[in-house]
């Protein structure tokens, strides 16, 4: 849990849940990536370390073979940081991409029998 600075008139403090939902959807909205795969004891595939003054990031991602890897990872590293900075005012110190798998995708409406 990470506490928002505010203006003195309490506290605000976000999950690393939430902030785990906020990072799997943006990177999910990035083109090429296919999905997020679960890593060491992370389940969801987003890892979370907070400190007071930011936090650090990691997500394992699935990506469509074809794409251009080094422009996927710098597109979910933007997206990500842009994202948790927007919603929570929180800083982030670093977003780190594993690319844990290329897949084919399997074409829609083809259904063997």
């Amino acid at each position: 849990m990470v506490e928002i600075k505010t203006d003195g008139k309490g506290k605000v403090l976000v999950s690393n849940d939430i902030l785990a939902v906020i990072a799997s959807k943006s990177t999910k909205e990035v083109g090429g990536v296919i999905g997020l795969t679960p890593f060491g004891r992370n389940r969801k595939g987003v890892a979370i370390q907070t400190a007071e003054d930011g936090v650090k990031l990691a997500v394992a991602i699935n990506v469509k073979m074809g794409s251009k890897l080094s422009d996927i990872a710098k597109a979910v590293q933007n997206n990500v940081k842009t994202d948790i900075e927007t919603m929570t005012g929180l800083t982030m110190h670093e977003v780190n991409v594993r690319i844990s798998t290329i897949a084919v995708e399997k074409p829609k409406g083809n259904k063997t029998k």
